[in-house]
């Protein structure tokens, strides 16, 4: 399953989203879908779908086994799921960072970590990065290495369902992205060298500041507010 196209990468995100995130709710009708496809937080970009464009985008996922009805006896309305669990053989894990990769685009490291945890409980750098290798070493592989944006050191990662969908996977430092499928460098460890240890101090940094903007926009979102950031 490859080649979706932008509306169908965000509606495949937005019920993987509600799955980890709000289960209770989950399938989701199709006002929901429309609702998480269309919010403002933690989306990149934001867009404004039409009930037509999220129909059809589902229709597709349909098409090719991503999405299923979901319809409970007795139901008004008919709700919609995804099987990647079972056609991608996907865990929790795994599925919390193809999610943040489809609704938000190319991201580094630290980024995915601050902005999944709130799917999935990762409890370090170490463990995001072994999920990102398990993911890129599938055949095929499920996400790809990218090089920093100008100006930065740290590589980002981009999912490979939806290749090509947002500005920022043609952005790199100077050279072509990593081959598909080629597993990322890891964090140094830190040592004498001065540029390795300007790099970790770096990541670290790119960390915090995403686990900070994270925390800021789940307050946002309890609040009734839209993503302050």
């Amino acid at each position: 399953m490859d080649n979706l196209t932008a509306n169908q990468a965000r509606v495949l995100g937005v019920l993987i989203e509600k799955e980890l995130t709000t289960p209770n709710q989950y399938p989701l009708t199709l006002n929901a879908l429309v609702s998480g496809c269309n919010q403002l937080n933690n989306r990149d970009p934001v867009t404004s779908l039409a009930e037509s464009d999220v129909v059809a985008a589902l229709e597709g996922l349909r098409e090719r086994g991503a999405v299923v009805f979901a319809d409970a006896l007795g139901a008004r309305v008919t709700k919609y799921k995804h099987t990647l669990t079972d056609t991608l053989e996907s865990r929790p894990a795994e599925l919390s960072l193809l999610c943040e990769l489809l609704l938000r685009g190319p991201q580094t490291l630290g980024e995915l970590r601050g902005r999944a945890s709130r799917m999935y409980p990762f409890e370090n750098m170490e463990m995001v990065q072994n999920v990102l290798d398990a993911l890129m070493q599938r055949t095929p592989p499920l996400i790809r290495h990218l090089p920093p944006l100008p100006g930065s050191r740290a590589g980002r990662f981009a999912q490979t369902l939806a290749p090509g969908i947002h500005p920022s996977e043609a952005m790199g430092g100077g050279g072509e992205a990593a081959a598909v499928g080629t597993p990322a460098v890891r964090i140094a460890t830190p040592s004498a060298s001065s540029s390795v240890s300007l790099e970790s101090r770096v990541t670290t940094l790119e960390s915090e500041v995403a686990a900070l903007r994270a925390a800021l926009t789940k307050l946002a979102t309890s609040l009734g507010e839209g993503d302050p950031l």
